[in-house]
This record gives structure tokens, C-alpha cells and sequence, in this order.
């Protein structure tokens, strides 16, 4: 009996072949041969590529939220707490997708159904004290941070669960050819390429100190 073709399917294969192709490489084309139809079959669902990537990106933000929705999204006041989980969540969820920052950043939600998380990190901001505009600067912030984290992190580290760095970011490289002239420039690519995980908790905790003093008392 033949796979019946719908949006979940066509978004399903999209983020599954993400990882052998890259998000340049994606094409309707592409997804269709993965499928086993023709492209047309597939612009029933989706009208072109950016369409689809929005449905994709529907589809991370579900993913990166699950682990919210099952514990019922309480975080006890601790609105730092559930900044940090929040973020740690994005940027996990991301990472296991080629391209995933690329992909999802500058997407537009599809349904409004995987919004009762963001309801959920506004509530718990403005029950800590923020005002509602000042919330949402808190929390588009973070937001921003982390994407542009992640995108950065993804062109030093392409694949997915590779340790492997691009050639273009390799250290030794980096010295040999900036040290003489630069060397403080060549010396920070240690920290800027080295530990990324590191890099991203340790920029976080600037942002959400930042957050704390500007923001959180700001009327």
C-alpha cells in the first residue's frame, strides 16, 4: 500500500535529508526522488522552497519545546532557569540538522499551535517582574543570541555530531598566517572556534546578566 503524500511526510524527508545534502542542496526535486514521485506532486503541498522551510522550521520549534510541554512548562519563579533551559533546548535541537540555524532563523510559523511555549517563557518573565514589552525584548534577545550562535557554530563545525572542523577554521592555520602581524586576532580563534559548547553557556550567561541589569527593572 502506497505511503499517502502529505505536509508532514514532504516535512519529515526535508529535515531527514538536511544532513546528507545541506540546506543549499535541498531542493523540492531532491525531496521528491527521496519520496518516489514526481516534483509537481509535491507544489500541492508546498508552493516553493520557502514555504517549505517555514513548515521546517514549525516542525523544530515543536522539537526543541518538547521537553516544556511534558514537564508542563513550570519553572518556579526561576526565570533565569527557564531562559538557560530554553536556549540549551534551542541550540541542541538545532544542531542535530545541518544547516539547522541557517534553517530556521528568519522562518515564519505555519500554525499557531507551538506558540504555547513562548506564552509560557512571556508568563514566566513577567510573573518575575518584567513588564510585558520589557518580556519580550528578554526573550527575543536570547532568541537572537542563540540562532546567531548557532548558525556561526554550524559553519565551524558542518556536520552534525563531527567533531571535524572546516578547514577554513583550522587553528594552527589561523596562527601561522595572522600571527606575526595579529597576534591577538590569531589567538582568539582558540577561543571563538575552540569550545563551542562552552563558548555558547559562557555568552549566555553575559546576555541574561545583561538582561537582569537593563532590562528587568526598566519601566
Amino acid at each position: 500500500m502506497a505511503t499517502r503524500l502529505d505536509r508532514k511526510l514532504v516535512t519529515d524527508t526535508a529535515l531527514r535529508l538536511l544532513n546528507d545534502v545541506g540546506l543549499e542542496g535541498l531542493t523540492l526535486r531532491r525531496i521528491a526522488k527521496e519520496l518516489g514521485v514526481q516534483a509537481p506532486a509535491l507544489y500541492w503541498h508546498f508552493k516553493n522552497k520557502q514555504e517549505l522551510l517555514d513548515e521546517m522550521a514549525t516542525e523544530l520549534y515543536r522539537r526543541m519545546n518538547e521537553p516544556v510541554l511534558a514537564a508542563g512548562g513550570g519553572f518556579g519563579g526561576d526565570w533565569k532557569g527557564m531562559l538557560t533551559t530554553a536556549c540549551l533546548g534551542m541550540r541542541r535541537t538545532l544542531l542535530r540538522y545541518r544547516d539547522g540555524g541557517k534553517v530556521f532563523g528568519g522562518t515564519r510559523m505555519r500554525d499557531w499551535a507551538p506558540m504555547q511555549p513562548m506564552e509560557t517563557y512571556l508568563a514566566s518573565l513577567t510573573e518575575a517582574g518584567f513588564t510585558p514589552d520589557r518580556a519580550a525584548r528578554a526573550w527575543f534577545t536570547t532568541y537572537a543570541y542563540t540562532i546567531g550562535y548557532v548558525i556561526e557554530e554550524q559553519s565551524v563545525f558542518p556536520v552534525p555530531g563531527d567533531p571535524e572542523r572546516d578547514p577554513a577554521y583550522d587553528q594552527e592555520d589561523r596562527v601561522r598566517r595572522l600571527g606575526a602581524d595579529y597576534p591577538l586576532t590569531a589567538g582568539a580563534g582558540a577561543e571563538m572556534f575552540g569550545d563551542t559548547a562552552r563558548g555558547f553557556e559562557d555568552g549566555l550567561r553575559v546576555v541574561i546578566a545583561g538582561i537582569e541589569a537593563v532590562l528587568l527593572h526598566d519601566r
